[in-house]
């Protein structure tokens, strides 16, 4: 059988009565044996302290303890304080000693030397407390005690089923309070966690929209704080999963659609078999190899499976060397090519193919979406922590509050750098994923030539 957690906090709460009534029951036995019956017994042996040296004198006098041996009177008279001071025993009828109120004196009794009862209480045994009367530096008798805790012996049965009869009463009042106090506690803590299980339930059906109100500020607030997080990001991720779907299907869409019309139409005999006709459709096919390409080289790079081979390197060498690689393709599309560094090696730590790669969609994309007759700046710095590369280009530009999603899957801005230019508007997410993969950052800003500047910084390697 399954326990909730109000049965568990009950259970818990019994739990902790239960011990605490055990140790409260022990604890409350040892100080009544150690505290208050060491107090009684205490008080019976400063009045023991008090009678020796009468009881020495008398011993001194008659040279024996034959004179008070069965007389009960003569006892009385030896340990009974102040005996013939009339002040005094007006005092003591007034205000017996606590000794005498305890019952100390008839615990008394007296002994010879050998140990054994002259007078005096008749239970004296090896437990009693003993003191020596010495006399002229013998022991000549013995002053005895019956411990309080003997004398309780008697009526211990009784007392003890009366203490037993206390403890359930308190036992069943405490387990009262327990058990109301549980479910006062648990009421509130029950209907809190039943909501957060709710809302797992519609959570793990589906329903990412599903928000659990904190309440108060402790662990169980906490935790629907995190689990308010966790399905917003299950929401991003399933609306990012929806458009990228959504935009798959579209960018195969149109390559598709127009291969099926031209080829249609060649069979239909509207268009010849000739290569004018097929150059098209030959076209579309490099499209859609293009986009396949990268929507693989995307899911490597996110999902961490893109081997990475990081050595040093110098950053600059690698820069230069895409730039000179495409510098054709800037100077037939009618664009001005810029290269500036720093003086000195850019070292850096890095897999040299990736960032050949980076640096080369960078430059693809600018290459795209610059008008002709514009430029393209390349700078390369380096600061303390830092190496900083930044490609420039100029117009057409793209808007600030646009700028912070270029970096995502399939986004274009609908301006004028979204032309149909062959981009899958992948490559800008799959140089954010390459850059992350190093370690280092990248972001878009405004150009200082009127049009966009993607700029990278990578961690300097010593």
């Amino acid at each position: 059988m399954k326990f909730g957690i109000a049965a568990k906090i009950f259970c818990a709460m019994l739990l902790m009565c239960a011990v605490a009534l055990l140790v409260n029951g022990m604890a409350g036995k040892w100080l009544f044996e150690r505290g208050f019956l060491g107090y009684l017994n205490g008080q019976g042996i400063g009045r023991m302290e008090l009678l020796l040296p009468r009881l020495q004198a008398e011993y001194a006098e008659h040279g024996s303890w034959e004179f008070v041996r069965g007389q009960r009177k003569v006892w009385l008279r030896l340990i009974r304080p102040h005996v013939g001071d009339p002040v005094a025993d007006e005092a003591l009828l007034s205000a017996p000693p606590v000794s005498d109120q305890t019952g100390a004196v008839a615990r008394f009794a007296l002994l010879d030397a050998q140990g054994q009862r002259v007078i005096g209480n008749a239970d004296v045994d090896g437990s009693a407390i003993r003191r020596p009367i010495v006399v002229e530096g013998h022991t000549v008798g013995w002053l005895a005690m019956v411990p309080f805790q003997k004398i309780l012996a008697r009526n211990e049965q009784r007392f003890m089923e009366a203490q037993v009869r206390r403890w359930w009463a308190i036992s069943i009042v405490a387990v009262l309070v327990a058990g109301t106090s549980a479910w006062l506690l648990t009421r509130p803590l029950r209907k809190r966690i039943q909501g957060m299980g709710a809302a797992t339930h519609r959570l793990a059906g589906g329903d990412y929209a599903t928000r659990i109100v904190p309440g108060a500020d402790d662990e169980l607030g906490r935790l629907a704080q995190d689990f308010n997080r966790m399905a917003g990001a299950l929401e991003n991720s399933e609306r990012n999963r929806r458009e990228f779907m959504a935009d798959i299907s579209h960018e195969l869409r149109t390559p598709l659609s127009v291969l099926r019309a031209e080829l249609e139409a060649i069979q239909d005999g509207i268009r010849p078999m000739s290569a004018a006709t097929l150059a098209p459709l030959q076209g579309e096919v490099r499209q859609l190899g293009k986009l396949i390409d990268d929507l693989h080289e995307l899911a490597l790079t996110q999902s961490g499976e893109l081997a990475y081979e990081h050595v040093p390197l110098d950053l600059d060498a690698v820069l230069r060397a895409t730039v000179e690689g495409m510098r054709s393709r800037f100077h037939d599309a009618g664009l001005a090519l810029v290269v500036s560094s720093a003086p000195g090696p850019l070292p850096v730590q890095g897999d040299e193919r990736r960032l050949q790669q980076l640096f080369a969609n960078l430059l693809e994309n600018a290459l795209r979406y610059t008008d002709r007759g514009g430029s393209v700046a390349v700078h390369a710095l380096r600061d303390e922590r830092h190496v900083r590369i930044s490609i420039e280009d100029s117009a057409p530009g793209v808007d600030e509050d646009k700028r912070g999603r270029l970096f995502e899957r399939f986004y274009r801005v609908d301006a004028s750098r979204n032309r149909a230019s062959g981009g899958s508007g992948l490559g800008l997410a799959i140089c954010r994923n390459i850059v992350l993969a190093h370690g280092g950052a990248i972001h878009a800003e405004a150009s200082a030539l009127g049009g966009l500047a993607i700029v990278v910084e990578l961690p300097l390697h010593a």
